[in-house]
């Protein structure tokens, strides 16, 4: 069996901050210009506004099939998945998504090019621990990586966990967590030529 490596998908794999923007453009027909390109969270990034209401309700409605099956890829995220993928690992998503869209997680992933034939859809367990923990335990990678630090809380410690570092105003990556991180990394890419890197010199 090859090893796997997990991945995270919106912010390691996929623009989610692009496709909030066209979610925007969908649901109130304007295409939100850039506020702060170094804001983490969307709604930072764009200049929106906050919603409620119906508003909110109209908008959410807009994150639906055909958003989850559309999300661009990041710049580099698939030559990176490619590039692991060649080495003999198998790459497998693990996606804090609602079960419901798992499906079009991975016709998105697959249309974009991406060597990732499953997707695990995993959803919140309301503690202080990763929704992402106990499909970890099961799947057994010997490495995650996600962009958002509390999704790496209470996985097993012999998974290496790899955390990118992207957009750091508003950023969630900070604070005490930061004691189970293993290595930090730009984005996909850079964690990719690092890993390959890494695993060469270990190569007897």
């Amino acid at each position: 069996m090859k090893p796997i490596i997990a991945l995270d998908a919106d912010g390691v794999l996929l623009d989610y901050h692009e496709a909030y923007r066209y979610a925007w453009n969908k649901a109130f027909d304007v295409m939100p210009a850039i506020r702060d390109p170094q804001a983490y969270w969307p709604i930072d990034r764009w200049n929106v506004r906050r919603l409620v209401g119906e508003e909110l309700a109209h908008f959410r409605a807009s994150f639906d099939q055909d958003f989850w099956s559309t999300i661009p890829a990041i710049n580099g995220a698939v030559d990176a998945c490619l590039r692991l993928h060649d080495a003999g690992y198998e790459l497998v998503c693990v996606s804090a998504i609602e079960a419901q869209f798992q499906a079009a997680r991975l016709q998105n992933l697959r249309d974009c090019g991406f060597p990732i034939q499953r997707v695990i859809a995993t959803a919140s367990t309301g503690t202080h621990t990763s929704p992402k923990a106990a499909a970890l335990q099961e799947l057994h990678p010997i490495a995650f990586v996600d962009d958002y630090l509390p999704y790496l809380r209470g996985i097993p410690s012999h998974i290496h966990s790899a955390l990118v570092l992207r957009e750091p105003n508003g950023s969630p990556n900070i604070g005490e967590d930061q004691a189970v991180v293993h290595s930090r990394h730009a984005d996909l890419a850079e964690f990719a030529t690092w890993w390959l890197r890494a695993e060469r010199r270990c190569r007897p």
